[in-house]
């Protein structure tokens, strides 16, 4: 079993920057893909970025390609997401998740975080 934590979130104004976290338990973090997904008030929850157990291979959402980065530290167990550029549009709850198979679908991740918050104002 694997536990996800999530911090980072936070208001921040459009134009500006964040960085999540997600921390993992477990010591097979590595065979992981690990992927970030949001949910906006009202709306389903959709994919945002997804990196390989080995960190080599990476995808994006085309809504925030170019603006965020996914990257992952597996000496620490932990997964990041670099968000530059915020948009109001990028408001949401960001879930971290881990999965044994490589994808944007939510139905390749077992695991999931609680969540944190994000808001960008305008």
């Amino acid at each position: 079993q694997v536990q996800l934590v999530e911090s980072g979130g936070g208001l921040v104004q459009t134009g500006g920057s964040l960085r999540l976290s997600c921390a993992a338990s477990g010591r097979t973090f590595s065979t992981y893909t690990m992927g970030w997904f949001r949910q906006a008030p009202g709306k389903e929850r959709e994919f945002v970025a997804a990196i390989s157990g080995s960190g080599l291979t990476m995808i994006y959402a085309d809504s925030v390609k170019g603006r965020f980065t996914i990257s992952r530290d597996n000496a620490k167990n932990t997964v990041y997401l670099q968000m530059n550029s915020l948009k109001p549009e990028d408001t949401a709850i960001y879930y971290c998740a881990a999965g044994s198979g490589f994808g944007i679908s939510s139905r390749l991740y077992l695991h999931w975080g609680q969540g944190t918050q994000v808001t960008v104002s305008s």
